[in-house]
């Protein structure tokens, strides 16, 4: 998304989660939970694992899927051999919501991330108050003390952090605070063009003891295979899926191996 629609959503953000604050306040109940490292070691599994999102719309292309429908969706995902998932919980511009997350947690069988664009300690403890395993942090989105503050918030709750980073002062800024996930995101901020070279260019700059996710501009078996060989550990794939007439089909072409 352009960098003026960066802004727009994040400005909307902050509205709505000062909103929401007072509509539903949530004490935080606990201090340590397995999922973040279920969603770490689902991703750390021999081979690429596949993230698979769910994903109602995009403010580029508009509904993606009208029938879509969460719990149905989960199975197909869990059963077709996905290693994780994402649901996208913004609602104005993704038309996403915090429901659609907890059916896919009720859905059961898969470590679930809550990508959105999250800003404060509240959407995180919304994530955990949902049962997901991991929240989705992106660094143009933040400043560092913002960056670090809601790593060390997701990890006391038990939750892993999917850090997203678009160039390399963004992976700079990722790797100097405690960052144990990244994500590259192959999708330009101000062009809205994909361009799987950008994980290729990045990928050599991370430390080994991170892990590794592909995100964005997937689409065939050919291109998982190549971000393989050059060390991701996973990629999260999203309109490829939900747009696919055979999701689980899509996922089998996409983890195959020839």
């Amino acid at each position: 998304m352009a960098e003026g629609i960066l802004h727009t959503i994040l400005s909307a953000k902050r509205e709505e989660v000062a909103l929401r604050k007072v509509q539903r306040p949530l004490v935080q109940t606990r201090l340590t939970s397995p999922m973040g490292l279920y969603f770490e070691n689902a991703l750390a599994a021999p081979g690429i694992s596949l993230i698979a999102e769910i994903k109602r719309a995009s403010p580029s292309r508009g509904a993606l899927r009208p029938d879509l429908d969460p719990v149905a969706l989960a199975h197909i995902y869990r059963r077709a051999g996905a290693a994780a998932i994402s649901v996208l919980t913004d609602e104005p511009f993704f038309e996403g919501c915090l429901d659609d997350l907890r059916l896919a947690v009720k859905a059961g069988g898969l470590p679930v991330l809550r990508k959105d664009f999250i800003i404060d300690c509240y959407q995180i403890l919304e994530a955990a108050d949902a049962g997901a395993a991991a929240v989705l942090l992106i660094v143009a989105a933040l400043d560092q003390p913002q960056l670090i503050g809601l790593i060390d918030y997701a990890h006391e709750l038990g939750l892993a952090a999917l850090v997203e980073v678009h160039d390399a002062p963004e992976l700079e800024r990722a790797q100097a605070s405690d960052a144990r996930v990244i994500g590259i995101n192959n999708r330009n901020l101000t062009s809205f063009k994909t361009d799987l070279q950008t994980s290729f260019d990045l990928l050599p700059l991370i430390d080994e003891d991170r892990l590794t996710v592909a995100e964005s501009g997937i689409h065939d078996a050919g291109e998982v295979q190549s971000l393989e060989r050059a060390g991701v550990n996973a990629v999260l794939v999203g309109e490829a899926l939900v747009t696919a007439i055979d999701p689980a089909a899509k996922i089998e072409e996409l983890l195959s191996s020839e």
